[in-house]
């Protein structure tokens, strides 16, 4: 079972499929679904997860996080990982919002370390995948857009994380909730 920690973008798949627009049809370019925006709060990876364990875990860490209200989060803006030389992911941003899902995340890696998962070994940027990039034939165009665009999607109230599994499908990854946790 292939498992991760979310906060779903429900309502605004819209306009993540506007700022998707001008990556859709570039080759090398594998878009992500809209009805599937999410932020990856903590990936937990494939294997043989103790929901129990997790569910108590994720408890400790949302009252750890001192987010125990729900939040206002905006999202706009593109960027890539790793950089604009070797691009792997273009990504949607997230402005206001940001500084609680980080501490969020911290709080939920610091609740997972102790059931066998390794935390990250890199920052935590609150993001979107928008795009996967396959191979770098129309990298100078995705870099044009990242430069000259802002795309604005919107703003909805972070009330809930969700224990997501993942199935890797031929048509792309299919995520079911498995779990919600209130904040």
């Amino acid at each position: 079972m292939r498992l991760f920690f979310s906060v779903d973008l429900d309502g605004l798949a819209g306009g993540v499929a506007e700022a998707q627009a001008p990556f859709r049809d570039l080759p090398g370019l594998s878009p992500t679904d809209p009805e599937q925006a999410h932020v990856t709060m903590l990936f937990l990876g494939e294997g043989d997860h103790d929901r129990e364990a997790l569910s108590a875990a994720i408890g400790r860490a949302v009252d750890a996080a001192d987010v125990v209200e729900p939040f206002e989060a905006r999202f706009e803006g593109l960027g890539v990982f790793p950089s604009m030389d070797y691009i792997s992911v273009v990504w949607l941003g997230v402005t206001e919002g940001s500084e609680e899902l980080t501490g969020l995340h911290g709080a939920l890696e610091a609740a997972m370390t102790p059931l066998g998962y390794d935390p990250a070994a890199h920052e935590f940027t609150p993001h979107v995948t928008l795009a996967r990039m396959e191979h770098a034939a129309a990298k100078e165009d995705v870099q044009r857009a990242v430069r000259e665009r802002h795309p604005e999607v919107g703003a909805l109230e972070v009330t809930e994380l969700r224990l997501t599994e993942s199935t890797l499908t031929p048509d792309g990854p299919e995520y079911e909730t498995l779990e919600r946790f209130p904040l």
